[in-house]
């Protein structure tokens, strides 16, 4: 058997630069090569490696918390089909990528993470940067990546990477059990060499399988749906993944039974599709939350069924509704007492469309979804049209991006009150072409995230949307674009604060305690002036073509004008954050405080405990 001597480093990105996937007969490269900072715990190892195959290209971020975001980012522009490495040295760079490991996991995108680690021998142990445990020798911080990880491992033997990184790709390209991936890498094994086998290095091929569902159970799907009056779709994040959009269109116009968006589900079907009623859920639309209340029989087809979606159990008040969870994931296919269909998103949606073929909802119904549709377009046409301030409203700097934005562009955002409003308003017209991170809603994501899907296609136009809450968290990847010539066009609302936390702090009766961006008084408070910040030269600071619109024709000349822009440009709009736009036949559960000397809070409690009523218990089966 032939071998290679190799460092460990060097021999593990010579199997990752040898790792492809395919899924329906198209084959292409996993990884696109490595992010990260180097420092004492990579430097000589990965940083190595990486210098020694300048065909596994090594790209750097500013923030190791931002790499993972880019990286996360990435994977979900490829549906899951190409991915990133990031690596980090030991101690605080490793840790910054804890959260970015969450984010992954949280919304089962592959990201595999290469921290540092302290020495496996141990003799010059306490290291700089470690954590010393009296119970274990064999702790680090990386241990602290085990719940946010779907695999872990540390290489404490140069011999161990064989088996570990086989491991690691098997998760790694896997449907169901997707999501970071960590190795932890002690500093002192990464630099050790071992005679590694050839086959290690040869070119494998990952494939990425289309199982169907269980016959049994798909037909007892089909009966269940056949014997529906008000039956719903539920399109979430597995029907983008599985490329399931065609399929879905398919079954939606024969059968006109509506469908709801998630928000990892928006672009499903484009948004005047006939039986597309939009975002479905907290933040979603009035026929899309009406449909869902009265369902006796919902299609739940890649989602999570999580809480905003939901609606916190009270979007499903029928008495005698059913789930059909149609799902690559056993663990949300078994949820809401379903009917488990476990298959692949677009395999399933293909065989259950041929078993209810002939099969098509009452004409009272379709009536119903064309009077919600019509309904909604006009509210959505008069938020986009208010001539509010200035400052002008959210709903309006949305408008206007949608109206700038061409159909395969693509809209990045994150957290804070935008994710609600996109949800409700972004007119989506084809796949992909609305990133929304909200499995973990994580401030800071929005700007490396758009910088990992410009990365995943080249070719098309992203627009960033973001708060200055989230832009002040991680505005540092404005460098890394301008480094890589990935232009990105950013809008930045200025809210003076965090937004969407105010608005749910005044209405749990709080006021908006803590939410402002003001100066502290005299009297202790932070309830002075706001902050004197200034966005637009911390934007041109970091490399970027800056501009403040003040009007909203500012804010359109400025949009006009950044497609023409050679790098990322910034625009800078202040917002009324307290125009808000309205929540429609929906709620959330956010505990209130059950006592409190606060007239307000103990309104808002009386409302909390009435609303609650409504939530349901699925789990013990029903129907």
């Amino acid at each position: 058997m032939q071998t290679r001597r190799l460092t460990m480093a060097q021999a593990l990105i010579g199997f990752l630069k040898n790792q492809y996937v395919e899924r329906d007969g198209r084959e292409t490269p996993f990884f696109a090569g490595v992010w990260g900072i180097f420092g004492h715990g990579n430097i000589a190892g990965i940083g190595q490696a990486l210098q020694q195959n300048p065909d596994f290209r090594y790209y750097l971020s500013r923030n190791e918390q931002a790499s993972a975001h880019i990286a996360t980012a990435y994977a979900k522009a490829r549906n899951r089909l190409a991915a990133f490495a990031c690596t980090s040295s030991i101690g605080p760079g490793a840790t910054n990528m804890i959260t970015g490991a969450a984010t992954a996991t949280i919304n089962r995108l592959p990201v595999l993470l290469l921290p540092g680690d302290i020495f496996a021998r141990r003799n010059v142990a306490p290291v700089l940067q470690q954590l010393e445990s009296e119970r274990s020798q064999d702790l680090s911080v990386n241990d602290c990546f085990k719940p946010v990880s779907r695999y872990w491992d540390r290489i404490n033997r140069a011999d161990q990477l064989p088996c570990s990184v086989v491991e690691a790709m098997r998760v790694l390209t896997s449907p169901a059990q997707t999501g970071a991936v960590t190795l932890a890498l002690p500093q002192d094994v990464q630099a050790e060499a071992w005679d590694y086998p050839g086959e290690m290095f040869e070119r494998r091929v990952w494939h990425i399988p289309r199982a169907g569902p269980e016959r049994a159970l798909l037909a007892r799907a089909a009966e269940w749906i056949r014997a529906a009056r008000r039956p719903l779709i539920i399109a979430g994040g597995g029907v983008l993944y599985s490329e399931a959009g065609d399929a879905l269109a398919r079954l939606a116009r024969d059968s006109r039974i509506p469908v709801g968006e998630t928000q990892a589900g928006k672009g499903s079907l484009p948004f005047d599709h006939p039986q597309n009623l939009g975002a479905i859920g907290v933040t979603g639309t009035p026929g899309a939350n009406l449909a869902a209340r009265d369902a006796d029989v919902v299609l739940a087809v890649g989602t999570r069924l999580g809480d905003f979606t939901t609606a916190s159990k009270t979007a499903f008040q029928n008495p005698r509704v059913r789930f059909v969870n149609l799902n690559v994931a056993e663990i949300d296919a078994f949820k809401h007492a379903g009917l488990p269909l476990i298959a692949d998103a677009r395999a399933g949606l293909e065989q259950l469309g041929a078993a209810l073929d002939g099969y098509r909802v009452d004409e009272d119904y379709t009536g119903c979804i064309r009077q919600w549709k019509e309904r909604w377009e006009r509210e959505t046409e008069r938020i986009f049209g208010l001539r509010h301030g200035p400052p002008i409203s959210q709903g309006e700097v949305i408008g206007a991006v949608n109206r700038a934005a061409r159909p395969e562009d693509a809209l990045v955002c994150a957290a804070g009150s935008l994710p609600g409003d996109l949800h409700k308003l972004w007119r989506t017209r084809r796949p992909g072409a609305y990133h929304m991170e909200y499995g973990y809603s994580c401030m800071g994501y929005e700007i490396a995230g758009g910088l990992g899907v410009k990365m995943a296609d080249p070719s098309r136009e992203v627009y960033v949307m973001v708060g200055d809450g989230s832009f002040l968290m991680m505005a540092s990847e404005i460098a890394t674009s301008v480094q890589e010539g990935c232009r990105l066009n950013i809008v930045l609302l200025d809210n003076h604060g965090f937004s969407s936390i105010g608005g749910l702090s005044g209405s749990l009766g709080s006021g908006g305690f803590g939410t402002d961006y003001r100066r502290r008084t005299e009297a202790g408070h932070l309830d002075g002036d706001y902050l004197p910040l200034d966005f637009v030269a911390q934007a041109a600071g970091l490399g970027a073509i800056a501009v403040r619109a003040r009007t909203r024709e500012d804010l359109e000349s400025a949009l006009a004008e950044m497609r023409g822009h050679e790098r990322t440009s910034v625009v800078v709009v202040e917002v009324d954050k307290e125009m808000r736009v309205p929540g429609y036949e929906s709620w959330w559960d956010v505990p209130v405080a059950e006592v409190s000397e606060s007239e307000a809070v103990r309104r808002a409690r009386a409302q909390y405990e009435q609303a609650r009523t409504k939530e349901r218990k699925f789990e013990m089966g029903h129907g």
